[in-house]
């Protein structure tokens, strides 16, 4: 049977077409469709009823301190991780001048991300012990005054592990920032010396504006990072309450508790709160364009 170009195009499209749709739905989807309707039951995962409990489990959610209140543990990883921003493009400014040895900096500083997240977690965990190196290292400084017991004070904890997350990602944003510095043409850093613009000119009229778009991404990884935290505290202290964040309760009331109903509900409300937060940053930074 003879068929026009254009029809054959169609069934060549349709045909690439048919395998990347059909994982999408079976495994994006479905799922989520899946997870949206257990979100109003209270299914404990193994059993074939699915009792219908309407908007419970999300009233739960929002009246109970220890679930919603979990949110303000994460509260300090969103301060590392903007700190973490700072520092990083610091660094990348620095490297990206002829600075001698520049490259072993920068192979240095992006080491930590290269490492294994368990394993750095198990490092700071011995580092933070109650006379532990850290606190070994203070006193030897004269700084006595400043050991603690950095994992057991509530007061503290969940900013000592905001740092080690700090000190984990730092150098990936780094690499970052640098990627982007080097794009920028040689020829606008030359104008602005012709100009007279000194360094903080040359970097706030010069360099930041054309790293808007790459802040902002940096940004929203630093966002979702932030409320979806849960290696650091899990590994260092177990999950424990002062230190529990909002995804770490979500494992732990489906698969501790057998409440996966619940632990739906708190899914989707992740969800939408990573994406309100992403909404408003985008609305705050800007659109990101790049403006070379």
């Amino acid at each position: 049977m003879k068929m026009s170009y254009r029809m054959q195009k169609n069934l060549l499209i349709v045909g690439f077409l048919i395998v990347p749709l059909a994982l999408l739905v079976t495994f994006s989807f479905y799922p989520a469709i899946k997870l949206i309707y257990y979100s109003f039951t209270s299914w404990d995962g193994l059993s074939q009823q699915y009792p219908w409990v309407g908007w419970t489990n999300y009233t739960t959610i929002f009246t109970d301190p220890q679930l919603f209140g979990s949110f303000l543990h994460n509260f300090s990883y969103f301060i590392g991780g903007l700190i973490q921003n700072v520092v990083a493009l610091y660094f990348a400014v620095l490297l990206s001048s002829k600075l001698k040895g520049r490259s072993f900096f920068r192979a240095t500083l992006f080491l930590p991300y290269m490492l294994n997240a368990v394993a750095v977690a198990f490092i700071f965990k011995f580092l933070y012990l109650d006379g532990g190196a850290l606190d070994t290292l203070l006193q030897s400084l004269g700084l006595g005054f400043l050991q603690h017991d950095w994992i057991g004070n509530d007061s503290i904890v969940n900013w000592a592990l905001a740092f080690v997350s700090l000190w984990e990602f730092f150098g990936f944003n780094m690499v970052i920032y640098l990627a982007a510095l080097q794009s920028i043409p040689e020829e606008l850093h030359e104008a602005a010396a012709l100009d007279g613009a000194g360094r903080f000119r040359t970097f706030w009229y010069i360099i930041m504006p054309n790293l808007r778009a790459i802040i902002q991404i940096n940004l929203l990884l630093t966002v979702s990072g932030a409320l979806e935290a849960f290696n650091i505290p899990f590994v260092m202290t177990n999950g424990s309450p002062p230190t529990a964040t909002f995804l770490i309760n979500t494992m732990n009331v489906a698969f501790t508790f057998n409440n996966y109903g619940l632990a739906s509900a708190m899914a989707i409300v992740l969800l939408v709160i990573v994406f309100l937060v992403i909404t408003v940053q985008q609305r705050l930074v800007g659109g990101g364009k790049d403006v070379v």
